[in-house]
């Protein structure tokens, strides 16, 4: 027989057991819930000032009258500038082909009475033609001199060439706009060189998509490297820069597998600064990358949470407002479907305190940095104080683990 201490301390391990389980399922489910928000759902982050207040399928039940009483009607009476000459505005960016049709001769005789027509006005219509482009060869033919008094009088008879730019890549076909296309199809328009090789086809020219490979390779390696390396020794100059880091796969690269995580680096300029954007592939996610790309920055980097940033030296670290804010809503988006529109759960109160400080900042948006500062310490501060007050106080009576409770952390950290 066992003591009834033995059978309560049994008891209570049980309980703990079942407290933990039921927390790993909510997790399951809250985890569930999101990657099937995220694959399904709208990637949207966009809150409805009017979210809290109406429901979804109800909204016309909400805002509906009472059954027989028509709302209360008013006269409203405006007026509003007449936009015109939108679409000339638009014209004068593109050039113009005019196209005249006019009658024959022999047709401009009156069908009444047999007598010449005169031009007595015109009918214009517009529309928007797209030209294709065209894959043509230029062919750079440069005069070579000789000097016919030297050819008949002396021993040696000098030549001259006409200068002539040199390719862009020797022994290539490749000229500027051609790779510059290719690049920017590849890169900005997302599309892939064997789909190209197809839009080359169909242009009358086969180009493999080989060639085009080696031709981007040499491209940036010759041409863009100094580019980069200008814009990177410009962007540490700056006083304010913003980080990031993205997963990226790569397939066939000497020793690793095509299955492996590899990571792109972004570092870019602030609002008002040049505008620069450069790009950096390392292997793996250490801080040493932004550390090592970073060396000789001083001044604020706006980066996220990642732990990694804090081996950068030199610098002061700016949290994300963005990225704080978007772990509220994921934990919304991951709640169950009663509890996304309650006000009163801890993920919405979040996304409130957020949403304060977001609608400030749009208030900002056309201010100096000096007005700005001013009105973050006058509007801003007391929001940011009452939001510390209140994650202390809910990140006891929140599980570390949830969404929410890393939302939590995130904002504290």
């Amino acid at each position: 027989m066992e003591t009834i201490e033995k059978l309560n301390q049994r008891i209570a391990k049980q309980e703990q057991q079942i407290a933990e389980l039921t927390a790993m399922l909510k997790w399951y489910e809250e985890q569930n819930r999101l990657a099937k928000q995220k694959r399904f759902g709208a990637s949207s982050e966009k809150t409805s000032p009017d979210q809290l207040e109406l429901n979804l399928f109800n909204e016309a039940e909400v805002l509906a009258s009472l059954e027989g009483q028509e709302p209360p009607m008013e006269q409203v009476t405006y007026e509003r500038r007449k936009t015109n000459g939108k679409r000339e505005a638009d014209f004068e960016r593109l050039p113009v082909e005019t196209v005249t049709y006019e009658l024959t001769e022999a047709d401009q005789v009156c069908s009444c009475c047999g007598g010449a027509l005169h031009e007595m006005s015109t009918e214009t219509r517009s529309e928007i033609a797209i030209v294709p482009p065209q894959v043509k060869v230029i062919r750079h033919v440069r005069q070579v001199y000789s000097c016919r008094s030297c050819e008949r009088n002396e021993i040696q008879t000098p030549i001259v060439t006409a200068p002539m730019p040199k390719p862009v890549y020797p022994g290539s076909l490749a000229s500027p706009s051609i790779l510059a296309h290719v690049m920017c199809q590849k890169y900005v328009e997302s599309i892939p060189l064997y789909r190209q090789e197809q839009h080359f086809a169909r242009l009358g020219f086969t180009l493999s998509r080989q060639t085009m490979a080696n031709w981007m390779i040499y491209g940036a390696e010759k041409w863009l490297t100094p580019v980069v390396s200008a814009m990177k020794e410009n962007l540490l100059k700056k006083d304010i820069l913003h980080a990031d880091e993205t997963t990226l796969q790569v397939l066939r690269e000497p020793g690793k597998s095509a299955e492996s995580t590899s990571y792109l680096w972004l570092y870019r300029s602030g609002r008002g600064e040049d505008p620069a954007v450069v790009f950096d592939y390392q292997r793996t996610r250490g801080g040493e990358h932004p550390r090592n790309f970073l060396a000789g920055f001083k001044g604020y980097l706006h980066v996220d949470g990642y732990p990694g940033y804090h081996k950068v030296v030199g610098v002061t670290l700016v949290a994300c407002w963005a990225h704080a804010r978007r772990k509220y809503d994921e934990a919304l988006k991951a709640a169950p479907p009663e509890a996304r529109n309650n006000p009163e759960t801890v993920a919405k109160q979040g996304l409130k305190y957020c949403n304060q400080l977001f609608a400030i900042e749009r208030d900002l948006k056309e201010a100096t940095p000096e007005e700005r500062f001013a009105a973050r310490q006058a509007r801003s501060l007391p929001v940011i104080e009452a939001y510390h007050t209140w994650l202390k106080q809910q990140r006891s009576r929140t599980l570390p683990k949830s969404l929410t409770g890393q939302a939590i952390t995130y904002s504290l950290n």
